[in-house]
């Protein structure tokens, strides 16, 4: 199964990315009201990432397609059926809650009205 998850919009997906245009055109119009009260509005757009559900799904997979069951084995066919990237592997819930401590933080005061990808660069595109 080739993935087809990087390259947007995916006419297989069309509902997922029209939520996703809506979500980055909502986080800038309400950057731009809320900033002159001190507000920032940001969005974090996380690739397949290493979470329990993943875990879940990729356990599924295992007992229903014969994925392999040893976890570095199953995280690479993952990674290469749904979101190859140049990192080679799934993110990590540790690194998605690391990014949004920082926007949370005052460090972060001035980006506002981004969109922040932690996808290992699988998203081709500029958003």
């Amino acid at each position: 199964m080739a993935s087809t998850i990087g390259l947007m919009p995916d006419v297989n997906m069309a509902a997922y990315a029209v939520t996703k245009a809506a979500m980055h055109n909502l986080t800038v119009a309400l950057s731009r009201d809320l900033g002159t009260r001190g507000v920032t509005v940001n969005a974090i757009s996380p690739g397949l990432t290493n979470s329990t559900g993943v875990q879940n799904l990729l356990q599924m997979m295992v007992e229903a397609h014969g994925w392999p069951s040893e976890p570095a084995q199953l995280e690479q066919k993952a990674v290469g059926a749904w979101a190859p990237n140049p990192v080679g592997r799934m993110g990590r819930v540790e690194e998605v809650a690391s990014l949004m401590a920082f926007v949370a933080s005052p460090l972060a005061d001035y980006v506002n009205g981004s969109n922040l990808r932690i996808d290992g660069g699988l998203d081709p595109t500029i958003s």
